[in-house]
């Protein structure tokens, strides 16, 4: 009976490829909105080139992007939603459905990058969680978030969105931003790992529920897997790489997976990787095939 082989765990610029790509994309989008404000990036004379925030915002004066939950809060204040603002939402949550769910956290909030800092040092230094909270606490911020705006006819998290208020102190200095993501960086450093991502941002938990529609999916074999561990040692959502839903599905379906792409590099035998969805199917279908040839030689 043989054994799965295993490869080299990669190294160098390519083990960090992701981590690379998500730094790109954050930084690039912050770097649309800053220079289309402050440089005079305009595809014409009066049409910068993205205009607005990371709540609603105009690609090249033509394309509406708005955030769904953003919108979503400020329907149940009792505002009618303009055209421009409902074809947004629907641009942004359509893209969220069917590529990737919680993309956003990983690929485009700027609070990620002070979390994954946060992340680092703490493991770096060896630091010990004070108190433990479950995951599903950040359910109940989302549904207490859309209580307390019915409430109050504001945007609750609108108004308080560590998220706005860091883009906002990046793109115009205006704000606190800077204090609440020291904040978000000393609470994931010194009290509780993943902090707030993991466990209490309203957003996250949002497109956490958009999730499970995703078509881009981490792929699991579960042929070629030794159960190191090593996978959830680097996961901020480590419950979603549960070894006996992974064998039963073949592929990450949690909703609550941000596609970050921390596991696929680190595996040493090469059993997580980014696929879609349709084709995951039949991808391990022949790989049991080729398992089940390998254990009869």
């Amino acid at each position: 009976m043989s054994t799965p082989e295993t490869h080299p765990m990669p190294t160098g610029l390519w083990a960090w490829r992701y981590i690379i790509l998500r730094r790109v994309s954050q930084f690039g989008i912050l770097l649309l909105f800053f220079g289309s404000a402050h440089w005079g990036w305009h595809v014409a004379k009066d049409t910068p080139l993205l205009a607005g925030n990371l709540s609603a915002s105009e690609f090249i004066g033509l394309i509406p992007l708005a955030d769904p939950f953003a919108a979503l809060q400020i329907f149940l204040t009792g505002h009618v939603l303009s055209q421009e603002v409902l074809i947004g939402a629907a641009i942004v949550l359509s893209i969220y459905l069917l590529i990737g769910g919680r993309m956003f956290c990983a690929w485009v909030c700027p609070v990620n990058v002070v979390t994954d800092a946060a992340g680092w040092l703490r493991n770096r230094l060896d630091i010990k969680p004070i108190f433990h909270l479950s995951r599903s606490l950040r359910y109940f911020v989302l549904v207490a978030t859309l209580v307390i705006t019915v409430i109050t006819g504001l945007a609750a998290f609108e108004w308080v969105s560590p998220i706005g208020m860091a883009h906002r102190e990046i793109i115009f200095g205006l704000g606190m931003g800077f204090t609440a993501l020291l904040a978000i960086f000393l609470f994931d450093l010194l009290i509780l790992k993943h902090g707030w991502c993991g466990h209490l941002c309203p957003l996250g938990a949002f497109y956490g529920l958009l999730g499970k529609t995703a078509q881009l999916r981490v792929r699991f074999d579960k042929n070629t897997c030794t159960h190191c561990g090593e996978c959830a040692k680097v996961c901020p959502e480590p419950q979603v790489l549960n070894l006996k839903k992974l064998e039963e599905r073949g592929l990450v379906y949690s909703g609550e997976c941000s596609n970050c792409g921390r596991c696929t590099p680190i595996c040493p035998e090469g059993s997580l990787m980014f696929d879609l969805k349709p084709l995951i199917r039949g991808h391990n279908a022949q790989a049991d095939t080729i398992a089940v040839q390998r254990r009869t030689k």
